[in-house]
């Protein structure tokens, strides 16, 4: 799989959102909830334009170019906010988390927008970057279609029924073309061409002959799809009160953020779920035990890791999920 280049003109355009945020920070009308909105409206609809007007044969040859540039603009934006809640900078967001969308400063909040800020990012500059250079992005879509559709479970229920459930702003309403849009981005991937591979007819025949025993890495995913299976209906039933003292015992003394009310669509985000659960805004009570870090963090790790090798070897050795070669036609002797 080639690692496309990344959008130098997207990362400068993206940027810009230093200042602009700053600056923001000190306008009079951004302390109210409608100003905030109105604002971040206009704010969207200028860049929207900026990028039809510098790079309009790439929004020809592919519309996903100005959507993900202006992904890119946002996910800078959610670093900067993750950073200010956590202390690293001041006097850029506070506007926004204030007046726009205060859920932003739980602990899942500050974690989505690490994920959407960084890996999110790099995302958005690779397809964009190849889109310029006219190459295939389908692989690197559909990861970012999985990773955005588990951002949105985290985000959704964590603000609809977390702790600003009672403090939803009309910001709020921006996130519903946040989420039409990859849906119909989703749709535009999964269309593409897929990315011939370089496997022949005999190499397919030969790998789709072979056993299970003779496929050891197979073998072990396999083994660990079971026990994550399992881990996965574990933490369900732990999630809905289950009786069992196993269940008691696993929520008290190794993830006591699992009490959390809505804490069951941040599990299925792994990053949010292992960063909130030791994050300061957590709670005391749902945080990690200090001296159960360690089984947490190596559970849950596997647990992140897991899907990615299987992802990696379905890359790497593609002639098992091909199709089949045909096979040599049939003969048929003539009747007189």
């Amino acid at each position: 799989m080639d690692i496309p280049p990344l959008a130098g003109k997207i990362a400068v355009l993206s940027l810009g959102a230093l200042p602009l945020s700053f600056a923001l920070n000190y306008v009079s009308l951004l302390s109210y909830p409608l100003g905030v909105v109105l604002m971040s409206t206009l704010i969207l609809g200028l860049l929207s334009l900026a990028i039809y007007s510098l790079s309009r044969s790439d929004i020809y040859y592919d519309p996903l170019y100005a959507v993900f540039a202006v992904f890119a603009f946002t996910s800078v934006v959610d670093l900067l906010i993750a950073l200010q809640e956590d202390g690293y900078m001041a006097g850029f967001m506070a506007f926004y988390t204030k007046e726009g969308e205060p859920y932003l400063r739980t602990a899942h909040g500050v974690f989505i927008c690490y994920w959407d800020g960084i890996v999110h990012y790099l995302l958005y500059l690779a397809m964009t970057g190849a889109i310029r250079k006219r190459k295939s992005y389908r692989n690197f879509g559909l990861y970012w279609l999985g990773s955005f559709i588990m951002s949105i479970l985290v985000f959704l229920p964590g603000n609809i029924l977390g702790k600003y459930s009672s403090e939803i702003r009309p910001t709020f309403f921006l996130t519903i073309p946040f989420l039409l849009v990859p849906c119909w981005a989703g749709l535009r991937v999964f269309n593409q061409t897929q990315v011939p591979t370089c496997c022949t007819p005999n190499m397919v025949e030969e790998d789709q002959r072979k056993g299970l025993l003779r496929r050891p890495v197979d073998l072990a995913l396999i083994i660990y799809l079971i026990f994550a299976a399992f881990f996965t209906l574990f933490r369900g039933l732990v999630v809905l009160d289950c009786p069992m003292d196993a269940c008691f015992v696993y929520i008290y003394q190794y993830e006591p953020y699992l009490r959390d009310p809505v804490t069951y669509p941040k599990v299925q985000a792994q990053f949010s779920h292992m960063g909130a659960s030791m994050h300061l805004r957590t709670p005391f009570t749902y945080r990690v035990p200090e001296d159960a870090w360690a089984s947490f963090f190596v559970c849950n790790l596997l647990y992140a890791l897991g899907p990615h090798l299987l992802a990696f070897r379905c890359l790497w050795r593609p002639a098992f999920f091909l199709r089949p070669p045909p096979g040599p036609p049939a003969h048929h002797e003539k009747q007189h």
